[in-house]
């Protein structure tokens, strides 16, 4: 364990000094290939993609999916540390990705080569290093799936202190323009696009969808970027924003984007690659394992590539969703420890479950009787 636990470090370690923004990924995957090959895995790859199964496959088995990104966001100006210079200070391991989703990533990864060479496993697995989750691109795991062999259910690493995130929302994307008149600031003239996009700015950042009381709210509107004007003594003609928008199963894509259009007046577009909601059945084996184990269940406000998947899936591995693209992005050495140990723990133990569920229900339940 001390050994994996090293060698995890040292690639992540690694992978932070490697750019790998959304899109231009080439370096990390060539390195994340490298070091399997260097233990002796047999690896595919499509674009940034790299995914490999264990030694002894065997197609009889099910197939359990462990994976993790190993693409970025880009740094804010807010960093005063070198986001591409690995440094660990304090038990902390200061890097860009270092949280998000390094610490998942290379944990699965010794993970994977803890049972790589086994040959009494009850059932296969399959890693893959994915690229392009931060952008949504096409070039990312969606472009796999059809590649994989049938995946049973899978383990997809983001940083949720491994707890099980059991449910995330969907998340969407629109590009909006508020449109007006140029003219001169000096005189009477124009229609000011900038006023016309504060007042629909205004109704995304209050509204508030209905839904039963005591429920979380179940779209989170956020306008997160905006654009206009060419000249300070023009009146702008036009004025574009974006509006970032999160959701659960409370409402439909289109229930959304109806309800936006009857309330605003820009014109909006709403961008390709519509992440969906996704969640587990409390009973399936996985949630059941993993509650056995001592992990807790809970609602992921933020989304990932598990919105792509269309088997049984949760989302859980080291660090904390909340320093995910802040500055000076850092995961504690301890938990990536303790998610590599978890990850074994928890596949170790999940055989039971997909065996014999109701009568390992009936022993926890009387334990804690």
């Amino acid at each position: 364990m001390n050994k994996l636990y090293d060698k995890a470090i040292e690639l992540l370690e690694n992978l932070i000094r490697i750019p790998s923004l959304s899109g231009d990924e080439k370096a990390a995957a060539d390195k994340i290939e490298s070091f399997l090959a260097e233990h002796q895995v047999f690896t595919i790859r499509k674009y940034n993609n790299i995914w490999c199964y264990n030694k002894y496959f065997d197609p009889s088995k099910p197939i359990i999916l462990l994976n993790s990104h190993h693409d970025t966001v880009r740094p804010n100006d807010q960093y005063t540390k070198d986001p591409f210079h690995p440094v660990r200070k304090e038990g902390r391991l200061y890097g860009l990705g270092s949280n998000d989703a390094g610490g998942s990533l290379v944990a699965l990864i010794a993970a994977f080569l803890y049972f790589y060479e086994r040959t009494d496993l009850p059932y296969n697995l399959c890693l893959a290093a994915t690229a392009e989750e931060e952008n949504s691109g096409q070039k990312g795991i969606k472009c796999i799936l059809d590649d994989l062999m049938p995946v049973s259910f899978a383990i997809v690493g983001e940083p949720t202190n491994m707890q099980m995130a059991i449910a995330e929302r969907g998340s969407m994307v629109l590009d909006c323009v508020s449109t007006g008149r140029p003219g001169h600031a000096a005189r009477e003239e124009g229609d000011n696009a900038i006023y016309k996009a504060i007042r629909d700015i205004q109704w995304f950042s209050s509204f508030v969808f209905p839904i039963e009381s005591d429920l979380p709210n179940p779209v989170k509107m956020s306008v997160t970027q905006i654009n206009a004007g060419i000249q300070h003594n023009i009146v702008p003609g036009e004025c574009s924003f974006t509006v970032d928008i999160r959701f659960d199963h409370s409402y439909t894509e289109k229930e959304i984007i109806n309800t936006i259009m009857n309330h605003t007046f820009c014109d909006t577009t709403l961008r390709p690659n519509v992440l969906t909601p996704s969640s587990i059945d409390l009973l399936h084996p996985l949630v059941k394992t993993g509650i056995a184990i001592g992990r807790k269940t809970y609602l992921s406000p933020t989304s990932s590539d598990r919105g792509w998947l269309d088997m049984p899936s949760v989302k859980m591995g080291p660090g904390d969703s909340v320093r995910s693209h802040t500055a000076d992005e850092y995961i504690y050495l301890d938990e990536i420890n303790e998610g590599i140990s978890i990850y074994i723990e928890l596949l170790e133990s999940i055989l039971p479950y997909l065996v014999n569920g109701p009568e390992l229900d009936r022993q926890i339940y009387e334990s804690h009787s």
